[in-house]
């Protein structure tokens, strides 16, 4: 099953501002996939159009194999709620819940019951190494704690994919290691699709495919790793 499908999106700030141009690129079920490039390549902003984040101006994305522009944004809402995960590069925790709160949360907005809520956020602390912080302030916490927090909040309702912005910028390299194995680890045992936005060579080591940009296009019209040319 293809997850995610680009079919030439390109976003257009205005004359002078391209984000993405023409992009064409699939993801399936069950891939490890890096969007790689420099900063301004256009990594970031084809991530947040392929989460449903942010809107395009040509071509066509389809997630879950439904086109996101014949979607209603409730449509696509309950699509990202039910389906999708996202880690920012900034973590973006709510500094006034606890951990075990801010892991809940996805579930509250899909009414799941307080009881289901706690049970599946234990679960997923568990899983990312956290057992036993639920009660602290994310604020308490170092910067890789916080990021396996973002990480299990992404999981705990599990989606199919999780689209991940420079999960490992902020991190020193033995955090980000350790975040780097989590990832592969719940890839290769829940079936998880990632595709990650990354400059970062750890990442792209681990990636099934890598798909490199430069000034919003794929570099040369090739995917490292699918064997060649797109079109």
């Amino acid at each position: 099953m293809n997850i995610l499908e680009f079919k030439e999106v390109s976003k257009i700030y205005n004359s002078d501002n391209v984000g993405i141009h023409g992009l064409s690129f699939l993801v399936k079920e069950g891939e490890f996939v890096a969007l790689s490039g420099p900063s301004g390549s256009g990594k970031t902003t084809a991530l947040n159009i392929a989460a449903g984040l942010d809107d395009y101006s040509e071509g066509e994305v389809l997630l879950f194999e439904q086109s996101l522009n014949e979607m209603s944004s409730e449509a696509v809402l309950e699509l990202r709620r039910s389906q999708v995960g996202f880690i920012f590069q900034s973590y973006n925790l709510f500094p006034v819940l606890t951990v075990l709160e801010n892991i809940e949360y996805p579930l509250a907005l899909k009414d799941v019951v307080q009881r289901e809520r706690v049970w599946k956020a234990k679960a997923m602390l568990r899983e990312v190494g956290l057992e036993g912080v639920e009660n602290r302030m994310p604020g308490e916490l170092s910067g890789g704690q916080q990021q396996r927090v973002a990480v299990a909040r992404a999981m705990v309702t599990g989606p199919k994919i999780i689209f991940a912005d420079e999960p490992t910028a902020n991190l020193d390299a033995r955090t980000a290691e350790k975040l780097l194995e989590l990832f592969r680890n719940l890839n290769e045992t829940n079936g998880t699709a990632f595709i990650f936005s990354s400059h970062d060579p750890r990442v792209l080591k681990l990636a099934d495919r890598i798909i490199p940009l430069l000034d919003g296009k794929i570099m040369g019209g090739k995917i490292m790793g699918d064997g060649g040319q797109l079109h």
